[in-house]
């Protein structure tokens, strides 16, 4: 039997969905649900009627127990809401910290001075190193490296980027693997690639499915329906008690009358719409599938068989090392050797699981030089090569 966990919820993110169920009592915000709102108008009705009881010093804690609960399904209810509205601004955020971290190497009067990535200004000349990511959009002006663009494209293979043509072109948040580019910001403060992702992400509303509204329809004629059946039922019971010369004051209270319309209508299923979608979402990340919508959730159910066709979706991403094959009359071992020797200075993923490969093979590991007879040739986007050069003393 599968376990489900809810590691998801960070408590950043579960502070700031109770937060958020707190600002959504706000009747404007309440209305939209039919089925809460109902509840909420019970809830402050019944913390009326408690108070005055109170002031009254006709206090009775039944009520005072419904109050609560009340106010416990509707803030519960927002909770389940906001939690899944603040996924999404999770996801802004973690990009712009990410924009945030980025530092630039900034080229002014011949020097280099270190800056934010929120710092830098349209015009500005950067200069980035292998392992550096690329501080804003901008054009290469100087320089040949490859690229890793997969955050953006989602194609694991670097790319060429150098000065001129059609290929200068950079974007902020992807990362230089090799060499050294001088880089021409074009974007203004605000307007980059990530800057323009967090504005879509932070402005998307949570949409419904379907089945969501249709579901909502239901919900609200039901409710229609079991409050004009309670209210009828508020004046048959005075008639009744009444005829029968009976008090119906102790009887038949307001706050009776509230939990029992709130036991009647929907309220479960209403209040928990939202907290059934982040249900579907961690189900489906139990088999390493993240789902973005309600609608996304609502296909997952129906799909058998997914195809994919892009290299790094469901594969590390990178080209690794995973087998030698050496010529006639070289044994796989010294081929090994050489291979690890000739990929010391390259630092691509690919160079590093060559390193990786000899040595799970082979048990090959990094061997000491003196720096007067080798000469290490680092990886670079224009040779597309790396090596060692032995020198004869």
């Amino acid at each position: 039997m599968k376990t489900f966990s809810f590691d998801f919820i960070s408590k950043e993110l579960f502070l700031s969905s109770l937060k958020d169920s707190v600002k959504k009592l706000n009747p404007k915000s309440e209305i939209r649900n039919p089925v809460m709102f109902i509840t909420y108008i019970g809830a402050a009705l019944t913390s009326f009627f408690t108070l005055q009881g109170l002031f009254q010093n006709n206090f009775s804690w039944f009520e005072f127990q419904i109050s609560l609960w009340l106010w416990f399904t509707v803030i519960f209810a927002n909770f389940a809401e906001a939690l899944a509205e603040s996924r999404g601004k999770a996801q802004a955020q973690g990009l712009r910290k990410l924009q945030e971290d980025i530092r630039a190497k900034v080229v002014k009067d011949g020097k280099e001075i270190n800056k934010f990535a929120s710092e830098l200004q349209q015009g500005d000349i950067v200069v980035c190193v292998a392992g550096d990511r690329i501080p804003a959009d901008g054009e290469v002006i100087e320089g040949v490296g490859s690229v890793d663009e997969s955050a953006i494209t989602g194609e694991s293979a670097p790319v060429i980027r150098e000065s001129g043509g059609d290929r200068s072109a950079v974007t902020s948040g992807t990362k230089l693997l090799s060499d050294q580019l001088r880089i021409r910001i074009t974007s203004k403060r605000g307007h980059t690639f990530l800057d323009r992702m967090i504005t879509l992400i932070e402005g998307a509303k949570r949409q419904k499915t379907p089945n969501e509204i249709a579901l909502n329809i239901v919900l609200a004629g039901l409710t229609l329906v079991f409050l004009l059946i309670v209210v009828a039922l508020k004046f048959y019971a005075d008639y009744s008690l009444k005829a029968a010369g009976q008090d119906s004051s102790f009887s038949v209270t307001i706050p009776i009358l509230v939990a029992l319309l709130v036991c009647l209508i929907p309220t479960a299923i209403g209040g928990l719409l939202s907290a059934i979608g982040i249900s579907g979402i961690d189900r489906l990340a139990i088999f390493h599938v993240i789902a973005k919508s309600g609608k996304a959730i609502e296909a997952a159910g129906d799909a058998d068989v997914v195809f994919l066709d892009k290299t790094g979706t469901i594969t590390m991403g990178n080209r690794m090392a995973s087998e030698f094959f050496p010529v006639s009359g070289v044994s796989e071992k010294d081929l090994a050797n050489a291979a690890q020797l000739s990929s010391f200075a390259d630092e691509t993923p690919e160079g590093r699981s060559i390193m990786v490969l000899a040595k799970n093979l082979y048990g090959l590991r990094s061997q000491p030089f003196e720096k007067e007879k080798v000469k290490f040739v680092p990886f670079s986007a224009q040779t597309a090569m790396s090596g060692i050069d032995f020198i004869d003393s």
